[in-house]
């Protein structure tokens, strides 16, 4: 910068203040790309994209393995199909879903007839005599064993199915 010498003081000439005032927002522009708020950018976007045609046949295909893979969005699964990743393919069958849902049932059925069965055994050593009650007692002590051995054979024809039809 030149300087200019004046009553033995010496004085710079500087920027005007035009100048200062584009300098200073300059700076603050900066200061603001620095301090950039949101989301951050991806370090390897995907900016490249593909369009291809399906027929009605091949849509139809398409969309049952879409379907059956259980992916969240058509993107990725046509990314991992293409790029032989492997996929998960969730099949749902209808007749095990329906099984396991009797079966649940008939869970609850037995767990309320357990129940029933503790609030009997009181009831009846409450409000019969000891002869009354045991011949009581013994009734439901043989209804109780053919409960066991259904429940048994519950058992063993569900591992029976498990073994044939569903493959884990």
């Amino acid at each position: 910068m030149p300087s200019l010498t004046v009553g033995g003081f010496s004085s710079k000439v500087g920027k005007s203040d035009r100048e200062r005032k584009t300098t200073q927002k300059q700076k603050s522009m900066e200061k603001k790309q620095t301090r950039r708020t949101g989301r951050k950018p991806k370090t390897d976007p995907a900016d490249y994209k593909y369009n291809f045609r399906l027929n009605a046949q091949e849509k139809s295909r398409f969309e049952r393995l879409f379907l059956e893979s259980g992916a969240r969005d058509r993107t990725i699964f046509i990314k991992k199909s293409i790029f032989s990743e492997q996929l998960k393919v969730i099949k749902v069958d209808k007749v095990s879903m329906d099984y396991y849902i009797r079966l649940g049932e008939f869970y609850r059925q037995f767990q309320a007839i357990g129940n029933n069965y503790n609030q009997v055994v009181r009831a009846v050593q409450k409000n019969f005599g000891d002869k009354r009650a045991m011949s009581l007692l013994y009734k439901l002590e043989k209804a109780t064993l053919e409960l066991i051995l259904l429940n048994k054979q519950i058992m063993a024809l569900t591992k029976e199915y498990e073994k044939k039809w569903l493959q884990r």
